[in-house]
């Protein structure tokens, strides 16, 4: 079930990211994914509009907009493959006319739901705190 996200929510959204993150990003160090979840507890959660999947009682993931960009989309791993991400998506999908994101090149997992969904790379570049290729993408409601 999806539901707007609340401040009690806070350390099973974390939970989520750390799980997934770890799983899509091990080309991340250690130091730079612990600055990342430092700045989704105090700067981003406050500041984006987050949705949250529920199951049996328990937040197992979120989807973060800010404005129209998917600021962290990150599901339990878990249950990848469940259509809940999907689901998230879709349901950002309602809210905006199009939407953008930006993925590690590197991230095959994110790069793989990403496309199969329909959005389309616009813009490659550097990522300044890592030196890594970042994609961005585009996805137009229909």
């Amino acid at each position: 079930m999806i539901r707007e996200y609340r401040g009690e929510d806070v350390e099973a959204v974390l939970a989520a990211w750390d799980a997934a993150s770890a799983l899509a990003h091990p080309f991340l160090s250690e130091e730079f994914q612990n600055g990342v979840r430092d700045q989704i507890k105090n700067v981003y959660l406050p500041m984006t509009e987050t949705s949250v999947w529920e199951t049996d009682g328990s937040v197992v993931g979120f989807i973060s907009l800010f404005e129209n960009e998917i600021g962290g989309l990150f599901l339990d791993p878990k249950l990848h493959g469940r259509g809940i991400g999907r689901a998230l998506v879709d349901h950002a999908c309602t809210m905006r006319d199009e939407l953008d994101v930006e993925v590690f090149q590197d991230n095959v997992i994110g790069r793989s739901f990403y496309e199969k969904y329909g959005f389309v790379q616009t813009e490659e570049k550097i990522h300044p705190e890592t030196s890594l290729n970042l994609l961005r993408l585009k996805y137009v409601v229909k």
